[in-house]
């Protein structure tokens, strides 16, 4: 398993070990004992969840607010999406600047978004299945979430606006200037 900084270091990129030949592959998607010894303690995560997706489905950009947030750890079973975090905390020096990594099943890489971050994704193949772990139950009281094409955070989504499919929630969200935000608490 390789783990790799991205632009802002806290958003991690986990490239499993992929293990193939005629008959197919293996693959360990999650190792306790690795991503701790990457990040000096452990993550607890304690709900995955799965979603199925056609081309040009937008979901997010979601987080929920303390005591509720939630470490990430989101990949892509079947298919590809773009995925996005961006960085929502008002002490950081990262604040309001995101990070887009290209998940498939392919490339199986990984991205680990702590808390205080918004999380989005834009599926770019048909019948994408995508999984993540959360280290926090759902908890809809302390859901939130940012709009997608907020102008100053500046996303390039890859897609076509014309394409974009979203939920009635997610073109109602607000903008990052008039979002609650996080200032300061456990990143992970």
């Amino acid at each position: 398993m390789k783990f790799i900084r991205t632009d802002i270091p806290d958003v991690v990129i986990i490239e499993p070990t992929v293990f193939g030949d005629e008959r197919g592959y293996f693959v360990e998607t999650f190792r306790q004992d690795k991503l701790h010894e990457f990040l000096g303690f452990s993550i607890h995560f304690l709900q995955d969840n799965e979603s199925k997706s056609s081309y040009g489905v937008l979901r997010g950009l979601h987080y929920q607010l303390a005591p509720a947030a939630q470490t990430k750890l989101v990949r892509v079973i079947k298919g590809k999406v773009l995925d996005v975090a961006v960085d929502i905390r008002t002490d950081s020096p990262t604040f309001g600047e995101h990070v887009s990594v290209e998940l498939s099943e392919q490339n199986k890489r990984q991205l680990l978004i702590p808390r205080g971050f918004a999380h989005g994704f834009v599926v770019l193949e048909d019948d994408t299945i995508f999984a993540y772990k959360v280290d926090n139950y759902y908890s809809p009281e302390h859901d939130r979430g940012i709009a997608f094409n907020d102008p100053a955070i500046g996303i390039n989504w890859g897609v076509d606006k014309d394409a974009l499919k979203l939920s009635p929630k997610d073109t109602s969200q607000v903008l990052l200037t008039k979002a609650e935000v996080f200032n300061g608490g456990t990143l992970y």
